[in-house]
């Protein structure tokens, strides 16, 4: 009888020496039966060992694309598809990939059919976070949308999402965006002299590594764009970038190349001041291509920059780089801009705007408050008028007409006017 074969694993190979020489040191080799696939990862690059050999099952695992039973389909399969199909038109694929994998890590051993309100509150209490649970469950819902859509399951399967949580309102008031900008721009790196008399004491260089950080700030407040887009942003039209136009003073939110999604990222004109700080930048060399850049090349996360900023500005709450979303958003309520209009220049629904912003306009239900406060005003026409006489009764003589004894009455249709 064959030996069984044992599936694809990690086998950590020896070192080698030759007359007392170490020749070759212990590696990690992926073994699949006959084959030897090097890893390049040494003997204490467990973690990294590891990841190859997850890469490699996944490659060489190719899931069923015929239409099934839901009891019969692997949730790892529809996990799979989905992530193929769809992540060359996602904004963030290394976000997307995270969440796949985190999905697959509990309901990997399980079928499509099992996927019921317990056991998507089974994975809510596993994940033991509401909002990052319901972000997880509804890329499982997608994928399982997905592979409906595919033809590739027969049966109808509901996930079940957590409460979605309030929206973050926290904004920033004009006074801690300056705070915030000026700890940016003037902070300096700190280097600690190593020799010398001087040797451990701590001096203040000529280098201003935040700075980056400022014109972030600065461009996503007066601008109200998504992270994503800010970075990309870039003076030079190229793939892959969010185009600003100096000449027409057009910011064209949506990178070139890429595809539009529910996000919305209308092309909008830029902020007067805005403009001008940007030409600026750019003739004196403070950026060469990228509004956020770090020595010339464009930065991919502003995270641990800008709590750094935080913490100098001495702003406290929960602030993230979003939060400058919000707080354009909360400006252009504050000074009455219209409803409309402001969804249009944020890329947001008219919808979001009035629930979640609405209550910092100025003529935010005011005409109901006021209604409210004194007694309705009456018209001085309407004061001054003589209350109209009242019709006469049918049985009462309108007028004497023809002599005595002979009357005429209502009931032979005298108009009131002619009276």
């Amino acid at each position: 009888m064959p030996r069984r074969n044992k599936g694809a694993r990690l086998w950590l190979r020896p070192e080698r020496r030759s007359q007392g020489r170490l020749t070759h040191k212990a590696t990690w080799i992926i073994l699949d039966g006959k084959h030897h696939i090097a890893t390049g990862c040494l003997a204490h690059e467990v973690e990294a060992a590891e990841r190859k050999l997850a890469e490699y099952v996944a490659n060489k695992y190719r899931p069923s694309r015929k239409e099934r039973d839901i009891e019969l389909i692997d949730i790892a399969d529809v996990l799979s598809i989905y992530f193929d199909d769809t992540v060359i038109r996602q904004a963030r694929p290394d976000q997307l990939k995270s969440r796949i994998l985190r999905l697959n890590e509990f309901w990997g051993g399980m079928k499509l059919g099992a996927v019921n309100g317990e056991s998507c509150r089974a994975y809510v209490k596993w994940r033991g976070n509401d909002g990052g649970s319901r972000r997880d469950l509804e890329d499982l819902r997608a994928a399982i949308e997905h592979h409906a859509k595919e033809g590739l399951h027969r049966g109808v399967v509901r996930v079940t999402l957590p409460v979605k949580g309030k929206p973050r309102t926290r904004w920033l008031s004009r006074n801690e965006v300056a705070r915030l900008v000026w700890a940016c721009w003037r902070y300096r790196e700190i280097q600690t002299i190593h020799r010398g008399t001087r040797k451990g004491q701590k001096q203040a260089t000529h280098w201003y590594p935040l700075r980056h950080i400022a014109r972030f700030v600065l461009f996503s407040a007066y601008t109200g764009t998504r992270s994503g887009a800010v970075l990309t942003a870039s003076v030079r039209a190229g793939e892959g970038r969010s185009l600003i136009d100096l000449g027409s003073g057009i910011f064209h939110r949506l990178a070139e190349g890429a595809r539009e999604t529910n996000k919305r990222q209308p092309p909008i004109p830029l902020p007067p001041r805005l403009l001008t700080h940007v030409a600026r930048w750019v003739r004196t060399g403070a950026i060469s291509e990228f509004v956020v850049e770090w020595h010339g090349k464009p930065v991919r996360s502003v995270k641990t920059g800008f709590n750094k900023a935080l913490g100098l500005a001495g702003i406290g709450g929960k602030v993230t780089p979003h939060t400058l979303r919000h707080t354009a958003a909360t400006w252009l309520m504050q000074a009455g801009v219209d409803k409309w209009e402001a969804a249009g220049f944020l890329g947001m629904s008219v919808e979001m705007i009035d629930q979640v912003y609405g209550h910092h306009h100025p003529a935010h239900l005011r005409r109901a408050a006021s209604a409210l406060g004194y007694r309705p005003r009456q018209s001085l026409a309407v004061l001054l008028a003589v209350p109209r006489r009242l019709l006469p009764r049918q049985s009462e003589v309108i007028e004497n007409i023809g002599g005595p004894g002979r009357t005429r009455t209502s009931n032979q249709t005298v108009m009131s006017g002619r009276l």
